[in-house]
């Protein structure tokens, strides 16, 4: 009997990479990752997003070789959410941002997500400063639009204290850039 595998193309969204004076070269990030016996691994742009393909199908057993292997490395933790190409295509392809209105004070993000949202933090919600808005959310991800107060992001805590999940965050041009970059693997 044959089994067959086959290959995922992921990008993985890094937290705590290049913020806090915590710096780390993309060129030793991608070594960090082939250590791991990854494939083709290439970044975009200095915000921790590392594209790579695999034969491993346990995505949490990946995610956790990854982030333990980053964390005994560079001396501190870095949430690592793992996507497919397909899927964060798929993101893309819904536009959650439909009907939104961008001015120069509006910012679309996406913030994806280790784990669902609670079920009691209600969607849509504003943030008590009236400056993040949650418009929607899936299990992977919450699609967020950011009101700059005084040409600032003010509120950073986007869930409130309930929720107890890994987020990173990307502008949505930023992900539709990121994902063009991943296809071109």
């Amino acid at each position: 009997m044959t089994t067959t595998t086959s290959t995922t193309t992921y990008i993985a969204f890094l937290r705590a990479i290049n913020v806090g004076g915590r710096t780390v070269k993309m060129e030793r990030l991608r070594a960090l990752f082939a250590e791991l016996g990854l494939g083709n691994v290439r970044s975009y742009i200095q915000s921790g997003n590392v594209f790579f393909s695999t034969d491993e199908p346990d995505r949490a057993a990946l995610t956790a070789r990854i982030e333990a292997h980053l964390e005994q490395e560079l001396g501190y933790p870095v949430p690592v959410l793992l996507r497919t190409v397909d899927e964060v295509a798929e993101l893309l392809a819904a536009e959650p941002f439909r009907g939104v209105e961008v001015t120069p004070d509006v910012r679309l993000v996406i913030a994806f997500l280790s784990e669902p949202l609670p079920a009691e933090l209600a969607v849509p919600h504003r943030s008590a400063k009236g400056d993040v808005e949650v418009l929607g959310a899936d299990p992977g991800a919450a699609y967020i639009v950011v009101h700059l107060q005084d040409g600032k992001w003010v509120t950073k805590e986007m869930f409130g204290k309930q929720y107890r999940g890994a987020v990173t965050s990307r502008f949505l041009h930023t992900t539709v850039k990121i994902l063009a970059a991943a296809r071109k693997g």
